[in-house]
C-alpha cells in the first residue's frame, strides 16, 4: 500500500518529496490513515527544502504518539530543529516533541519549553506554552519549573502568546492566582486584540478571578431582596437585618472591576458565538444588575446562527431568565418558535417563555401555548402543557383560566395530550381541591379510555387523596382496576393499592372485600415491591388479633394532608455553575471543571496588581541587575544564537521602564558590590569583607595568568575538593517588598561548603525591612519538596527593625536537580510561598585533579556521557583570564593544570552524588573555541553546556 509514494519520498528530487507530503497530508485531513508512511516519512525530517520539512512536521505530529519507537530514533534531529533559523521550523519541532509521549524525554522537553519560552518568536513562544500542558499531564511532578515557564509568559507583552500561556495556566495551575495579579490589567488591556479562542480562555480565567478580588457590586440589592421577602413575619431578626442594611457603606466600584466590564463590552459584538458568551457570563457573574441587561440583545442575535448555537445559547438564556427576567422582556418576540425549529430548541424556547411571563405578558403567552399544542411534534406539545401549569402555578390569576383550557384538552384525540394533561392537572389540583371536585370526577370517567400508565396511576392517585369528594364514585373505579390489576403496569397497580388503603379506612362496608381481593393479587404478584406494599398494607389497616401499634395511626399515615407540588424551573439552581461551562450544559460537573467562587466578604489588597516603577538610578544596594520573578539564572535568559542577544538587551532595558518587578541587566557586579559595601550594618559589613576576599583571589588568578607558571601538586594523585575558584554572588529575588508588604528578600549561593551537611548547597538569605515598624520571628516552615530534596532552616530571626538589613544562610541539598525548593517564608503575621531554583552550575562543588587523572576521568565519560559544541568566543573573551572567569562564574568548578596555552580544563563534582563534571575549552586562532563537558548525568551535563555557551558568548 501506497508504494507510489515510498518511492517517491526515497527520491533526491525535493520537488517529488514535496509532491507526496502534500498527498500524504491531504490523505490526513480527509480522515484516511497515513500511519503506515511513518519510516518513509521521517527520514525526510532532515530534508534541507524548507517546504517539505514543513509538512513532515504536520505529519510527525499527528503520529508521533502513536509511532513512538521510531519517532525516538530521530530525536536528535528534533532537537536541532529547535535552533533552526526559520521559527516554524522551530515551533514545528517543539510541538512534535511534546507529541511523543514518553517518560524518558521530560528532561529533554522541558529544557526545549524553557529554550522556547525565551525565543525571539512570539509564535514559537506561543508553541511553548502550548506544550506545558502537555508535559504536566506525562509527568505531574514537574508542576514547580513549568509554574516558573508560565510565570515568564505572563509577563510576555505579545496577544499572539497571551491566550495560549492562559490556557496553559488553567490546566496546570489555575489557583495560583498570585501569578495573575501583576498581568492583570495587561490582560485587560490586551484582550481586544487577542485572537479568538484566546478571548474566551482568558474571559473566562477572569471571571473565576474577579470574584475573589472584588465585592459583590449587587451586594447591598441582595439584603433588601431578602428583607423584602420576610417582611411578612415582622420578626426581631428582621428588623436588625434592615440596620444592617442601613449601615452598609455604599458600593464604590473597584477601578479594576470597572477596567474588566470596560474593555470586555466591545467583545459583545464579536462574530465568534463562543466570545459573545463569554463576555455575557462575566457580566452576568460580575456586572451590577443595572448593567447586566447589555448583553441581551448579544444574546438574541445569536439566537439566528446554527442550531447547535442556539441550543447552548438557550440554555444559558433559560439561567439568566430567571434571575434578570427584565433583560429579556422587551425581546419576547424572538423565543417565539417556529415550526422549523429542533425539538430540543423548541423545548429550551419555551422555558424561556415561562420564565418571561408576567402578568402583563401571560396573554399574549398563552396564545402561543394554544397554537403550540395543535404541533405534530408530541414531546414538544408536552412539554408546552407543562409549561401551560408552570405559568398557572406561577401566576394565580390565570390559575383558572389554564385549568378549564386542561381540561378541554382531556377530550383530544391524542392519548399522549391526555395523559400530560392529566398529569399536569393532578400538579394543579392539588392546590384547591375542594373548588374542583367536578374535574375528578370528569378524569374518574376518563381512567377506561386512557392507557398511558403515567396518567392512570395519577388519576388514582387523585381519587384516592381526595375520595371524600367523590363518595359514590371511587368504590366504583376500584371495582373496575381489580379486575385489571394483573395487567396493569407496575406504577398503576402501586397506586390501586393505595386507593385500596384509603378507601377501607373511609368507606369499609363498602370496600372491604374490594380491599382484601386487590391485596391477595398483590401477595403473588411477580415484583418484589408490589409483594411488599401489600404485606405493610395488610398489617397496618387489617386488624388482627396481636394487634399492631401503628393500626391506630393508619388514618394519620394514608390520608395526611399532602403539600401541593411547586412547579419549579429546571434551571433555576444551575447557576451556581458557571454560565457556557459544559457542567453548566449538563447541570453536573464535570471533569476539570472550576467552581466559581463566593464574592469575599472585605475586599482584598488593591495594592498587589500595581505594578511599581523602579529608578535605576536610586537603586538600593541588593537590586542588582536581575529581574524579578527570574528564578534561574543560566536557563531562562540564555538564547542558542549570538544575534539574539541584543534583542534580548533592549527588551530588557524596555521592560524595566514600564514593569515595577524589573531592574536594568547592565549593572555590572562591581557596582552591585560598592553599592553593598556602603550599607551601614554589621551583615552588610561582613558580605563587604567577603567580596574583597574574592577580589583578592581574582586579583591573584589574573597574576598567575600573566606568568604563564605550571605550578606542581603537592597533594596526592586522586581528586580533592577545593575553594571555589570565583564567585559571582550574584542575588535572585525570593520576596520583593510589595509582595512581602515591606519585606524584602533576596538570596545568593554562597559556594562554601554547609558545615551542617556538605551534600547540601549554601544559600545566603538577605532581609531587608523597608517598613516602618520592626518584622518580627523570621522563619521557614511548612517545605513541599520534591522526592529526595532536603532542607537546613536557618535560625528564626527574632526581631528585625525598620531599614535594616540583615543576612543569614540555610542549606538545601537539590538531590542534583534544577527543580525548585518550595516553602513559607513566616513572619508574626503573615505567611509567604516562596521558592529558590538553583542554575545547573550550582548544584557542584570545584574538585582539583591533575591533568593526567582529568584525562584518564575523561577516557572514561565518552559517548553519551559527552557533549561538545563549537562557540564562537564573545569580545569579552579574548584573555585567558577573562576565559577562566566566565565559565567559573557559570559553574561552580576548579581549574586543572594544562600545559597547552589554547586549552583549558575544569572540574567539578555533584553535591549529592558526587559525579564527576568535566569542562574543556580549546581555543582556536579564528575567535572560535570547542567547549566539552563530560558528566555521566546527561541532563547537568546538557544544562550546564548551554549555560558554559552562553557565558563565553557574550
Amino acid at each position: 500500500v501506497h508504494d507510489d509514494l515510498k518511492e517517491m519520498l526515497d527520491s533526491n528530487k525535493d520537488s517529488l518529496k514535496l509532491e507526496a507530503m502534500k498527498r500524504i497530508v491531504a490523505m490526513m485531513a480527509r480522515g484516511k490513515n497515513a500511519s503506515d508512511l511513518f519510516p518513509a516519512v521521517v527520514k525526510n525530517v532532515a530534508c534541507k527544502n524548507i517546504e517539505v520539512k514543513k509538512l513532515v512536521y504536520v505529519y510527525l505530529v499527528r503520529y508521533a504518539e502513536e509511532q513512538q519507537d521510531l519517532a525516538l530514533l530521530s530525536i536528535s534531529t528534533f532537537q536541532r530543529g529547535l535552533k533552526d533559523p526559520n521559527q516554524l521550523i522551530r515551533a514545528s519541532a517543539l510541538r512534535v516533541l511534546s507529541s511523543i509521549r514518553v517518560t524518558i524525554i521530560i528532561p529533554i522537553m522541558m529544557l526545549a519549553i524553557k529554550d522556547a519560552a525565551s525565543d525571539m518568536s512570539p509564535y514559537v513562544r506561543k508553541t511553548a506554552a502550548h506544550a506545558i500542558p502537555k508535559l504536566y499531564s506525562l509527568d505531574p511532578e514537574q508542576k514547580e519549573p513549568l509554574i516558573e515557564v508560565i510565570e515568564k509568559l505572563l509577563a510576555d507583552k505579545t496577544t499572539l502568546v497571551a491566550g495560549s500561556v492562559v490556557m496553559a495556566f488553567e490546566g496546570v495551575c489555575p489557583e495560583r492566582i498570585d501569578l495573575i495579579h501583576k498581568n492583570y490589567r495587561k490582560l485587560c488591556n490586551l484582550l481586544i486584540d487577542v485572537e479568538e479562542w484566546g478571548q474566551v480562555v482568558i474571559i473566562n480565567m477572569l471571571t473565576r478571578y474577579a470574584r475573589t478580588q472584588f465585592l459583590n457590586p449587587n451586594a447591598n440589592e441582595v439584603l433588601l431582596e431578602e428583607g423584602e421577602e420576610k417582611e411578612f413575619y415582622g420578626s426581631d431578626e428582621e428588623e436588625g437585618k434592615e440596620e444592617k442594611v442601613e449601615k452598609k457603606k455604599p458600593y464604590v466600584m473597584d477601578p479594576d472591576h470597572r477596567l474588566l466590564l470596560r474593555n470586555t463590552k466591545p467583545l459583545l459584538q464579536s462574530r465568534n458565538a463562543a466570545v459573545v458568551m463569554a463576555v455575557a457570563q462575566l457580566y452576568f457573574h460580575l456586572a451590577p444588575k443595572a448593567e447586566v441587561g447589555v448583553t441581551a440583545k448579544a444574546l438574541v442575535r445569536l439566537l439566528r446562527s446554527h442550531s447547535e448555537v442556539q441550543f447552548v445559547v438557550l440554555q444559558n438564556v433559560a439561567t439568566m431568565s430567571i434571575k434578570r427576567k427584565g433583560m429579556f422582556e422587551t425581546y419576547l418576540k424572538s423565543f417565539y418558535i417556529r415550526s422549523t425549529d429542533p425539538t430540543q430548541i423548541k423545548v429550551l424556547k419555551l422555558e424561556v417563555l415561562t420564565n418571561l411571563a408576567t402578568e402583563t405578558s401571560i396573554s399574549i403567552i398563552l396564545r402561543e401555548f394554544q397554537t403550540y399544542i395543535k404541533s405534530m411534534d408530541k414531546d414538544f406539545v408536552a412539554a408546552t402543557i407543562q409549561a401551560i401549569g408552570r405559568c398557572a402555578t406561577n401566576i394565580g390569576e390565570v390559575r383558572d383560566t389554564c385549568l378549564n383550557g386542561l381540561v378541554q384538552l382531556l377530550s383530544n384525540r391524542d392519548e399522549l395530550v391526555v395523559a400530560e394533561s392529566v398529569v399536569v392537572i393532578k400538579k394543579l389540583l392539588q392546590m384547591q381541591p375542594e373548588q374542583h371536585s367536578d374535574i375528578i370526577k370528569h378524569m374518574a370517567k376518563l381512567i377506561e379510555n386512557i392507557q398511558v400508565p403515567m396518567a392512570r396511576a395519577s388519576i388514582l392517585w387523585l381519587i384516592g387523596e381526595y375520595c371524600e369528594h367523590v363518595p359514590k364514585i371511587a368504590p366504583d373505579v376500584l371495582r373496575k382496576m381489580a379486575k385489571s390489576f394483573t395487567s396493569e403496569e407496575d406504577i398503576v397497580k402501586l397506586q390501586i393499592l393505595n386507593l385500596a388503603a384509603k378507601l377501607y379506612l373511609t368507606n369499609s362496608k363498602q370496600t372491604k372485600l374490594l380491599t382484601q381481593y386487590v391485596l391477595n393479587l398483590a401477595k403473588y404478584d411477580q415484583n418484589y415491591d408490589i409483594r411488599d406494599r401489600a404485606r405493610f398494607i395488610r398489617q397496618l389497616i387489617v386488624p388482627t388479633d396481636k394487634g399492631g401499634a401503628l393500626s391506630k395511626y393508619a388514618k394519620k399515615l394514608f390520608l395526611a394532608l399532602k403539600p401541593a407540588p411547586i412547579l419549579e424551573s429546571p434551571f433555576k439552581d444551575r447557576d451556581h455553575f458557571q454560565l457556557g461551562s459544559l457542567s453548566h450544559l449538563l447541570n453536573v460537573k464535570a471533569g476539570g471543571y472550576q467552581e466559581l467562587p463566593d464574592w469575599p466578604e472585605t475586599a482584598p489588597d488593591p495594592s498587589v496588581r500595581n505594578v511599581e516603577v523602579m529608578d535605576a538610578v536610586c537603586c538600593h544596594g541588593n537590586c542588582n541587575s536581575k529581574r524579578v520573578g527570574e528564578r534561574s539564572s543560566g536557563e531562562e535568559r540564555r538564547t542558542a544564537k549570538k544575534t539574539t542577544e541584543p534583542r534580548s538587551e533592549s527588551e530588557s532595558e524596555e521592560e524595566g521602564k514600564e514593569s515595577s518587578s524589573e531592574s536594568s541587566e547592565s549593572e555590572s557586579e562591581s557596582e552591585t558590590e560598592s553599592k553593598e559595601e556602603s550599607e551601614p550594618d554589621t551583615e552588610a559589613k561582613r558580605n563587604a569583607k567577603k567580596k574583597v576576599g574574592v577580589s583578592n583571589g581574582l586579583e591573584l588568578l589574573k597574576l598567575f595568568w600573566h606568568s604563564r607558571v605550571l605550578f606542581v601538586c603537592i597533594l596526592p594523585c586522586s581528586a580533592q575538593t577545593i575553594s571555589p575558584t570565583f564567585s559571582s554572588l550574584k542575588t535572585y529575588e525570593l520576596l520583593h517588598r510589595l509582595t512581602g508588604e515591606g519585606l524584602a528578600v533576596g538570596y545568593c549561593f554562597g559556594r562554601q561548603p554547609f558545615v551542617r551537611d556538605p551534600h547540601m548547597v549554601t544559600v545566603q538569605i538577605q532581609f531587608t525591612n523597608h517598613m516602618d515598624t520592626e518584622a518580627r520571628n523570621l522563619r521557614v516552615r511548612e517545605p513541599r519538596l520534591q522526592s529526595g530534596m532536603r532542607i537546613k532552616e536557618f535560625p528564626e530571626i527574632e526581631v528585625l527593625p525598620p531599614g535594616e538589613t540583615v543576612t543569614t544562610v540555610m542549606g538545601i541539598d537539590f538531590c542534583d536537580s534544577t527543580q525548585a525548593a518550595n516553602f513559607q517564608l513566616c513572619t508574626h503575621t503573615r505567611k509567604f510561598c516562596v521558592s529558590i531554583q538553583p542554575p545547573v552550575g550550582e548544584l557542584m562543588a570545584p574538585v582539583f585533579m591533575l591533568e593526567n587523572e582529568f584525562k584518564k576521568e575523561q577516557g572514561q565519560l565518552m559517548g553519551m556521557n559527552e557533549i561538545k559544541e563549537t562557540l564562537v568566543l564573545g569580545e569579552a573573551c579574548q584573555s585567558d583570564y577573562a576565559i577562566v572567569q566566565r565559565v567559573t562564574a557559570a559553574a561552580n568548578v576548579g581549574q586543572v593544570p594544562c600545559g597547552s596555552d589554547q586549552e583549558y580544563r575544569f572540574a567539578g563534582k555533584t553535591m549529592t552524588s558526587n559525579s564527576l563534571v568535566l569542562v574543556t575549552v580549546i581555543t582556536k586562532r579564528d575567535r572560535t573555541a570547542q567547549l566539552t563537558v563530560n558528566c555521566e548525568k546527561m541532563v547537568i551535563g546538557t544544562m550546564l553546556v548551554k549555560d558554559i555557551l552562553h557565558a563565553l558568548s557574550q
